[in-house]
């Protein structure tokens, strides 16, 4: 939402600087988002004469124009249709960088004649997409000053990140009213005197609901007004629509925008003249369809509220007009829609129809019903100031709704529930300010406030108009018996994966739970229950089965931005399906480029399978999980085949790593060849814990290390982590390492048969072995390979 400080002293008297506002806002929990000073950014750009404008010499369509700007004399060529001779635009020097486009003005030859600036139009200055034709600045603007003043743009804006609770504050009058209840100005008094109708609307209004259906539009106020001409609006309105970043088009245009902005009151016109009979609202019907204003077509339903005349649907309520009954220059007949819309029905509608609209906006929020009257009299005075005509009486269907339910309030539950006392009188007297009608036990919400529903929410408005600073900060009291707090383990190895990923040289990445359902797919995830009910966009449709997914999403937007060598990781929870229990708290980290820094002395290789394996292992290391973890190649769908695997522990998974298939890669539009791990941290087995236990001091041997090759020939399939397990329980007490260098495949082994060469590092602690010794090892390395693997040494 935003305004001016103009704009919001239209409806609050108040001395109150700029600053003192934003402070009183964000305390008010209307956060303030931004504060842009135009001014400053636009005083560079000043008011120029046109003293002389000539035709080109080598161009039809430009126009050489000679600029007065107070101080010279400057030649500017010009290609804007409406460059002439008296009249007064906005100049822009040579050097200076348009705020609207970026563009850095230098003096130039534009077809053989030199021009030393510019005559801007508006989407230049970044104040609309207009740039067909340069600004034309009234006739008494003040040559060589800074334009911003003659429009109106002199003032600062504020921006301001509405909460969707508040949209009584999707108007200016709103936070007006707001300010004034927390003492920082009077809200002025609001003119809706009525207008009298001097002859009965041609057009009536028919709400064509059902009984269960009627919530979708409980009221709407018309109103025929004939005889007009629309033609601009105020100069104090375009100004106030420009201030916001709004083009102004034409007066009946305006005058809705203003509406819409200034009183967080959306409305409608149509041109009565392309009506057919009556207007009538119903559900849409599946199959309809309609042209919008905003030049596309949209397939209705049945869950969509439609406005219709004689020749059938028109105009989608709450969301959009239609294009075929908007209003032109040429309108000289309106008729004038005030509606009240459900809110759901309404940001289901848009939802759907991925429409975003200003109406919209405010209908899904709440607008206040009780307004609905006032408004369209408002409207009609302004349509009737800016446009002339005569007015109808008012056209009305269905009526406001009945008042607010009371809320039950006890002063003492701000102290209770909020941290700070506050005397009941104090408390009537912020809830009267705030439009709230208090007496007794029980207050009522105003109409604009359709957030207020428990006695919580009344607390809450109490405490912040008396001010969230005034909370004491008070430590809670620990209660007698109750233990200090204690991470669980589970808890704690959410640090400890990461640690341990950082501390391997990969960069944390925090990425949405959610992604497209195509993304979904790719990980496993091919059912409905995942999808949400209510996504926060498009896009985002399901809840993630892998953390991969968005890893490598990621990597795809730092390889498009030049960093190719890239390693990310993330810990966050995964979903299985729809229940608790598959909710996994998982450790997922990719790895794409080079392994290692650049370094002349070691050359760089690119990441494997292996690189992924070893995050896997770090992770489960550092979590307490056990050295014992097996390795087989049986990998989900999304990683390659033969060069990935899962690591286990009896019949629990408790990784899988590998590199990433080249299908999902291709899918999701990421230049492999990626490799990365998930680490299931809950089906890490916790950690014997002795107390007693003490690590074991270091205690290196002196004496010499032996190591010997075997070459064992072994089914295909055997795994290779199974031959070296059965080699270092051979002899536990002297083999300190077994580590396969070798696999070899070829007829002369035999079809379906490998061969697989370890080297066995054998390490005595009491004195150096002799022949016997080391040949007694070595017959025992190959009975237990053979008895765990069947294989034989090779001839």
């Amino acid at each position: 939402m935003k305004l001016t400080l103009a704009w919001l002293k239209r409806h609050l008297e108040t001395e109150a600087s700029l600053e003192a506002i934003t402070e009183r806002l964000t305390a008010l929990g209307l956060e303030v988002d931004e504060v842009v000073d135009r001014a400053a950014a636009l005083a560079p750009f000043t008011v120029g004469h046109v003293a002389e404008a000539r035709p080109h010499p080598n161009a039809d369509k430009l126009t050489v124009c000679l600029v007065d700007t107070g101080t010279d004399r400057v030649q500017v060529v010009c290609g804007a249709p409406n460059a002439k001779s008296g009249m007064k635009g906005v100049f822009a020097r040579a050097g200076l960088t348009l705020p609207g486009t970026g563009l850095k003005l230098r003096k130039s030859v534009i077809r053989g004649v030199e021009s030393a600036g510019m005559l801007c139009s508006e989407r230049e200055m970044a104040m609309s997409d207009d740039h067909d034709n340069i600004i034309e600045l009234p006739d008494d603007a003040t040559v060589g000053e800074p334009f911003a003043p003659v429009l109106g743009l002199g003032d600062a804006v504020i921006d301001l990140a509405l909460t969707p609770d508040r949209g009584d504050c999707l108007g200016v009058r709103g936070i007006a009213r707001d300010l004034a209840a927390a003492g920082l100005g009077t809200l002025k008094p609001l003119d809706a005197t009525p207008v009298e109708g001097t002859f009965k609307s041609p057009i009536a209004v028919h709400l064509d609901f059902d009984p269960e259906t009627a919530d979708a539009c409980p009221l709407f106020v018309g109103r025929y007004i004939r005889g007009l001409r629309n033609g601009a609006s105020p100069k104090w309105m375009q100004e106030r629509l420009l201030s916001v970043g709004l083009r102004p088009i034409s007066a009946l245009v305006d005058i809705t925008n203003w509406l819409t902005l200034d009183l967080g009151r959306p409305a409608h016109v149509f041109d009565a003249d392309k009506l057919e009979g009556d207007l009538r609202l119903r559900l849409g019907r599946a199959g309809e369809s309609f042209a919008a204003l905003d030049g596309r077509a949209y397939e209705i339903d049945e869950t969509m509220t439609a406005i219709c005349d004689d020749t059938g649907f028109i105009s989608l309520a709450g969301v959009m007009g239609g294009a075929g009954t908007g209003c032109t220059a040429e309108t000289t007949n309106v008729f004038l829609e005030i509606a009240l819309f459900d809110p759901t029905r309404t940001a289901a509608t848009g939802r759907a129809l991925g429409i975003e609209s200003d109406a919209r906006h405010r209908f899904e929020r709440g607008v206040d019903p009780a307004f609905a009257v006032p408004g369209a009299e408002i409207a009609t005075r302004l349509i009737l100031d800016a446009c002339g005509g005569e007015a109808s009486e008012p056209a009305v269907a269905g009526a406001v709704p009945g008042p607010r339910p009371a809320v039950t309030f006890r002063a003492e539950r701000v102290e209770s529930l909020g941290g700070v006392a506050v005397d009941a009188k104090t408390c009537r007297d912020i809830l009267t300010r705030l439009g709230f009608e208090a007496g007794g036990a029980a207050v009522t919400p105003p109409s604009w406030r359709p957030d207020i529903e428990v006695e919580a929410d009344v607390v809450e408005e109490v405490l912040r108009v008396n001010g969230f600073d005034s909370i004491p900060a008070v430590s809670l009291p620990r209660a007698a018996g109750v233990a200090r707090p204690v991470l669980t383990t589970g808890q704690r190895r959410v640090g400890w994966a990461k640690r341990a990923l950082a501390a391997r040289g990969m960069a944390e990445a925090v990425t949405w739970s959610f992604l497209p359902r195509a993304h979904a797919e790719l990980f496993g995830n091919a059912g409905d229950e995942l999808r949400l009910a209510n996504p926060i966009s498009a896009e985002l449709t399901d809840m993630r089965p892998s953390l991969l997914a968005n890893l490598i999403a990621a990597v795809g937007r730092n390889i498009d931005r030049g960093f190719a060598d890239v390693a990310l990781f993330e810990v966050g929870q995964v979903y299985a399906d729809d229940t608790p229990e598959g909710q996994l708290m998982v450790a997922g980290a990719v790895r794409r480029g080079l392994s290692g820094p650049r370094h002349w002395l070691s050359p760089p290789r690119e990441v494997d399978a292996f690189d992924a394996k070893a995050d896997a292992l770090a992770v489960i290391a550092a979590c307490g999980g056990p050295a014992g973890a097996r390795a087989s190649a049986d990998a989900p769908a999304w990683y390659h085949p033969g060069r990935s695997g899962v690591l286990r522990l009896g019949p629990k998974v408790l990784a899988h790593f590998g590199e990433l298939h080249p299908r999902v890669l291709a899918t999701l539009d990421v230049a492999g060849p990626l490799v990365g791990c998930e680490v299931f941290l809950e089906a890490i087995p916790e950690p014997r814990r002795r107390p007693t236990r003490a690590r074991p001091p270091l205690e290196p041997s002196p004496f010499q290390p032996v190591v010997r090759d075997f070459a064992f020939v072994v089914d295909e399939a055997v795994s290779a982590d199974d031959l070296v397990r059965a080699a270092r329980g051979a002899e536990k007490a002297l083999i300190a390492d077994v580590a396969v260098f070798d696999a070899y495949r070829g007829p002369e082994i035999g079809a379906d048969k490998k061969s697989l060469a370890v080297a066995v590092t054998l390490q005595p602690k009491e004195r150096t072995l002799t022949d016997a010794e080391i040949d007694a090892a070595a017959q025992k390395i190959v009975a237990a390979v053979e008895k765990a693997t069947g294989g034989v040494l090779r001839g």
